[in-house]
């Protein structure tokens, strides 16, 4: 079934949001606590597994598409957003940090992408989520990603989020591109992805960028973020203090310690 053709708008700089235009019963699909507003005489319903259209009927259809969405880390459900009136409706999906929303229309990408699993916004009606199995065990072990990433497929347009700012970079046949496993955020189905382990003990155990890092071989599109969560999380979680004397701060100085002082109380 073809995907529904939605037009779009992006609003914001660092903290994007996308604005959807829904024809009379056209449907967009997005992750469960990704919108942000709606107009009226938009539908909202929950999904059990995959929203596609193609996720198969039954009941062992709908427990396989959910399944590929608890193994990948997603929740078991899915929001659909159904114009159900007689003009244009819109509907709007905020990105859940910093960082910024693309906009990949999957028919100029020979119908599929792979991106990290929890890259996934919203799409249109009929693009697929499933799951990307690596072929090799060393990838799925220490690719930083997991063992398990996210595909898209159909012929619509999908968003996807990362998190700072976004490169995207055409690779040629047998160009070879070394980053960071957590900064990879989207590559089209033809890129070749490995990973390959630091040369040099002291380089592996000092240099703070982790013991492995990805190598993609040309040719198609990679999608590179300069802020993976991952990183900000850590960041935010080194400079908090738990305790109240924590971190070099006294109960005087707030913080998490602070909050804890509140309560105790």
């Amino acid at each position: 079934m073809k995907n529904h053709e939605i037009d779009f708008v992006l609003h914001g700089d660092d903290m994007q949001f996308v604005e959807v235009e829904l024809d009379p019963q056209e449907t967009v699909i997005a992750e469960a606590g990704s919108l942000m507003m709606m107009d009226d005489r938009i539908r909202m319903e929950t999904v059990f597994g995959d929203a596609s259209s193609n996720q198969g009927s039954g009941i062992m259809g709908k427990l396989l598409g959910a399944g590929k969405r608890l193994i990948t880390g997603e929740s078991l459900f899915m929001t659909t957003f159904t114009n159900e009136g007689n003009g244009k409706r819109k509907v709007y999906f905020a990105a859940p940090y910093p960082g910024k929303i693309i906009p990949m229309d999957l028919s100029k990408l020979d119908g599929k992408i792979i991106c990290q699993k929890d890259a996934f916004l919203a799409a249109a009606k009929g693009v697929s989520v499933g799951i990307e199995l690596q072929k090799k065990l060393g990838t799925g072990f220490f690719g930083g990603e997991g063992f398990i990433m996210q595909k898209l497929e159909g012929d619509g347009m999908a968003f996807v989020h990362a998190g700072g700012a976004i490169y995207e970079r055409q690779l040629q046949p047998g160009e070879t591109l070394r980053i960071d496993t957590g900064c990879l955020v989207a590559m089209t189905q033809d890129v070749r992805y490995e990973i390959e382990m630091v040369s040099g003990v002291k380089t592996a155990l000092f240099g703070g960028e982790g013991l492995f890092f990805a190598t993609l071989s040309g040719p198609g599109t990679v999608w590179v973020q300069s802020l993976p969560f991952s990183r900000l999380a850590s960041r935010v979680f080194a400079a908090a203090p738990l305790t109240q004397g924590g971190g070099g701060q006294n109960s005087g100085e707030g913080g998490i310690g602070g909050l804890f002082d509140l309560f105790n109380k």
